[in-house]
């Protein structure tokens, strides 16, 4: 398949409407294209199109989402006049009722793309991402609004300064895992920035996520938690943190709750922070929720999500 050949034009092209404005068009990735324009209400832009070199001489047609235009479109590099939101898949083929040659796909973006309305703005942004150490594996999720829970990934790009980072999309398209090749024993210079492409029907819209590795490592779970002797708690440092250990240290947010009350809650009896992977409960209550989570101790990232056991006299259930 021949690639399509995308002419940005920066005049308003001979020919057209007054009421036409000047084309800011991009090209996305192959086959597809971005028109900007600072409104999708009144907006009228003639884009440029070509079917390709290989069929320069050839009784060329066009379609727009596989239907015949009117009045019909001939020739290998043509026209088509976009308004506001109608965008749409420019296919090419050798007779109106011929084989495919090749397309490209016009999506309409807002320039500044700053009224978005596809993914939901949670508390931290659109974007949020996490990774479990610093061997450069990280995870990105966003989440659809629910009028746009139909909205198809275009493209995700991530790269740190002038370096490309592969990614590869999760299954359900709400997310990506992506490896960084930074070495972990390396101070980090450049941010990573991780770019999603979303759209809705020809509505393209452009999130970034830009963070240090440091910023997102948030360690897993602490494993092993039980007791012993019937007031020592202990926990493990996480098998996916780095080790040594004395180079990637952690420190351990210890929380005693009342009975019935979640690791989050205020409601504590105690509350002390350490370095060691045991503690000591010295408490007359026979009944609580002992917690524990994980922080990097040098770089005060984020935290771990809690583990606890309950506590409810003789019976303790990790």
């Amino acid at each position: 398949m021949h690639t399509f050949l995308l002419m940005v034009v920066w005049a308003i092209l001979s020919g057209a409407s007054s009421d036409t404005q000047q084309a800011d068009v991009e090209t996305l990735m192959d086959n597809v294209v971005v028109l900007r324009v600072p409104s999708f209400t009144g907006s009228m832009v003639h884009v440029p199109l070509t079917c390709g070199e290989a069929f320069q001489n050839e009784p060329v047609f066009w379609k727009k989402n596989g239907q015949e235009l009117n009045p019909p479109l001939q020739g290998n590099q043509v026209q088509v006049l976009v308004e506001e939101m109608k965008g749409g898949n420019y296919t090419c083929h050798l007779s109106p009722s011929g084989g495919y040659l090749n397309h490209t796909l016009i999506l309409i973006q807002l320039n500044p793309d700053n009224r978005t309305v596809i993914l939901e703005n949670r508390e931290g942004g659109h974007i949020h991402c996490s990774a479990p150490n610093y061997t450069g594996s990280f995870h990105c999720s966003w989440k659809r609004t629910a009028l746009r829970s139909d909205a198809s990934v275009v493209l995700v790009k991530a790269e740190r300064f002038t370096e490309d980072i592969p990614c590869e999309l999760d299954g359900d398209a709400s997310g990506v895992h992506c490896q960084d090749a930074h070495c972990p024993y390396k101070e980090e210079q450049h941010r990573i920035s991780v770019t999603v492409y979303i759209r809705s029907h020809a509505r393209l819209e452009a999130y970034t996520k830009s963070f240090y590795l440091r910023e997102i490592v948030r360690p897993a779970k602490l494993p092993n938690l039980h007791i012993s002797d019937g007031k020592v708690f202990s926990w493990d440092y996480p098998d996916t943190w780095e080790k040594p250990c004395t180079f990637y240290g952690l420190q351990f947010e210890v929380k005693l709750v009342h009975s019935g009350h979640p690791c989050n809650s205020d409601n504590e009896i105690i509350n002390i922070t350490t370095d060691a992977t045991k503690y000591e409960v010295a408490v007359k209550t026979k009944k609580y929720v002992f917690c524990v989570r994980a922080q990097d101790k040098f770089t005060r990232g984020p935290w771990s999500h809690w583990s606890q056991c309950t506590v409810n006299k003789h019976n303790v259930a990790c």
